[in-house]
C-alpha cells in the first residue's frame, strides 16, 4: 500500500493522517522550523522567531552551536555512529565519569538510555528490584514520562490517560500551594504538613517495604511549580527513617537550567538515584541515570539499551557539557532567569487574567485564570501563545490545567533578548484580553 496521494496534500494534512491523534501540535496554524542559530529559529515561510521553549528544555545551549557541530561532524567522519554496549566506548566512560563526579552521589554507577522516559523506567525497575516491592510514592502534579511505568508515577490526570498501572502508587503533596487542603499555609507550616502527610501515607497506605519515592525539584509539565523551600529535604528525612530511596527526576531541571547544575541542589537533598536527559544532548537523543552502587547493581539478569550511550549522542553530550562548563551557564541561567522572572512579574502585576508568574532560573511559567478566581483559563493562555507567535516569540503551552505559558529558552540568551521577550509576553497578554 502506498501513500503517494497523501503526500500531495499539505504537510499538516499529511501529519494528521499518518500521525496519532494523541500527539498534539502548537498553534492554529502549526509551523515547521527549518533553520536555527543561537536562540533564533526560522520557519518554512522564512519568518524568524526567538525560540523560548528549547524543544521542551532540550536545546540547552541553543541552535547551531559551532563546538557541538564540529564534534559531531568529526564523529560522523569516523564512520562509527553506533556499535553497541557489548563493546568498549571511550566517550561513554568519559561522560559517565563526568556525570558521576557532578552528581555528588557516593560510589556512583551510571547507565545511559535514549530518553528521559526510558531513564525513569530504568530507575523504577532498579528500585523495585532492590527493595522487592512495586510500591512507589510520587508527587501530585508530577510528570515522569510517557511509558507504562513512568505514567503510573505521573500525578497529573491530563497525561495519565486511563490510569492502568504496573505499579502501586501513593501520591503526596507536590509544589502546588494555592489549591487543595494545604492552600494558604506559609513555608514552614506547609513543609511540616507535607512531611506529616508523607509519614502518615507510609504508615497507613503502603506495604511494609516501599521501592522508592520519585520527585522533581521543579514540576515542569505542571507549569514550572517549584517545591517549597525545605520540602524535599523534609521528605528525605522521613524517607530515611523507613530506608526508602529517593529518586530525583532532573530531566527538565538538570544541566544548569534552574541556576544550579542540578535542581535538587537548591533543596539540600542527596539523591539515591538521579535521572537525567533532555539538555545533556542539546537535541541529540540522550538520557540516563546515576545512582548508588547497591541500587544500580540490583538487576540479576543482563540488561542493555540498544541506543543508549551510542557514540554519536555521547559525542554531542560531551561537547554540550564542555560548552556549559566553559560559559558557566548555570550561573548565567540564574542571572538572566531572575531578570526575566522579575520583569514579567512587574509588567504583568496588574493583569487581571494573570494568576502567577513563577519558576526558577530559566524554567518559568505564566499561569492564567479567570479574573478574581483560581479557575483555570486555558483559552486565555492559548490566545497569548498565538499572539506571542505573531510578535515573533515561540513559547510553550501547558500546565496541569492547560492554562500556562511555559518559558524555557536556551541558557545562552542575552539580557536584551530576555527584556524583549518580557515586552512581547506583556503585549500579547494585553492583546489577548482585548
Amino acid at each position: 500500500m502506498t501513500h503517494d496521494g497523501a503526500r500531495n496534500g499539505t504537510l499538516l494534512s499529511r501529519h494528521r493522517k499518518i500521525m496519532p491523534p494523541w500527539m498534539p501540535l502548537f498553534y492554529e496554524e502549526p509551523l515547521e522550523i527549518v533553520r536555527g542559530d543561537g536562540c533564533m529559529v526560522t520557519d518554512s515561510r522564512n519568518k524568524t522567531y526567538m525560540e523560548f521553549y528549547s524543544g521542551i528544555a532540550t536545546n540547552t545551549v541553543g541552535y547551531g552551536v559551532p563546538g557541538i557541530e564540529e564534534a559531531v561532524r568529526e564523529r560522523l567522519r569516523t564512520g562509527v555512529v553506533h556499535t553497541s554496549t557489548f563493546y568498549l566506548i571511550r566517550e561513554q566512560v568519559e561522560l559517565a565519569e563526568r556525570i558521576a563526579d557532578a552528581s555528588g552521589i557516593p560510589d556512583p554507577v551510571v547507565f545511559f538510555t535514549s530518553s528521559g522516559t526510558e531513564a525513569v523506567e530504568t530507575a523504577l525497575l532498579l528500585a523495585t528490584q532492590y527493595r522487592g516491592s512495586h510500591q512507589v510514592i510520587a508527587l501530585r502534579y508530577g510528570y515522569h514520562g510517557r511509558s507504562f511505568g513512568s505514567l503510573a508515577v505521573t500525578g497529573d490526570r491530563t497525561w495519565q490517560g486511563r490510569g492502568l498501572s504496573p505499579l502501586r502508587v501513593a501520591y503526596v503533596h507536590g509544589g502546588e500551594r494555592r489549591r487543595g487542603a494545604l492552600a494558604g499555609l506559609g513555608d514552614e507550616d506547609y513543609v511540616r504538613a507535607c512531611a506529616r502527610d508523607l509519614e502518615e501515607t507510609i504508615q497507613t497506605c503502603t506495604p511494609e517495604r516501599t521501592a522508592a519515592m520519585i520527585a522533581e525539584p521543579v514540576q515542569g509539565i505542571a507549569g514550572a511549580v517549584p517545591s517549597a523551600p525545605g520540602q524535599l529535604a523534609a521528605y528525605q528525612e522521613v524517607l530515611r527513617r523507613y530506608d526508602i530511596p529517593l529518586i530525583v527526576d532532573e530531566v527538565q531541571t538538570g544541566w544548569g537550567r534552574t541556576g544550579r547544575y542540578w535542581g535538587h541542589q537548591w533543596h539540600d537533598v542527596a539523591p539515591d538515584v538521579l535521572v537525567f536527559a533532555k539538555g545533556v544532548g542539546n537535541g541529540f537523543a540522550m538520557g540516563g541515570l546515576v545512582g548508588r552502587r547497591a541500587i544500580m547493581s540490583a538487576l540479576t539478569a543482563p540488561s542493555i539499551s540498544s541506543f543508549g550511550g551510542n557514540p554519536l549522542s555521547l559525542t554531542a553530550a560531551l561537547a554540550t557539557l564542555n560548552h556549559i562548563d566553559a560559559c558557566d551557564l548555570p550561573a548565567r541561567a540564574g542571572q538572566v532567569g531572575a531578570l526575566l522572572l522579575d520583569g514579567l512579574r512587574k509588567s504583568l502585576a496588574d493583569e487581571p487574567w494573570v494568576c502567577e508568574v513563577r519558576g526558577q532560573g530559566l524554567l518559568l511559567a505564566v499561569e492564567y485564570t479567570h479574573p478574581g478566581t483560581l479557575d483555570p483559563a486555558p483559552e486565555m493562555a492559548a490566545k497569548v501563545q498565538e499572539e506571542c507567535r505573531v510578535l515573533a516569540l515561540l513559547v510553550g503551552l501547558g500546565g496541569s490545567f492547560g492554562n500556562c505559558l511555559r518559558i524555557m529558552p536556551p541558557l545562552t540568551i542575552s539580557d536584551e533578548q530576555a527584556v524583549q521577550a518580557t515586552q512581547i509576553i506583556t503585549a500579547a497578554t494585553r492583546e489577548a484580553r482585548g
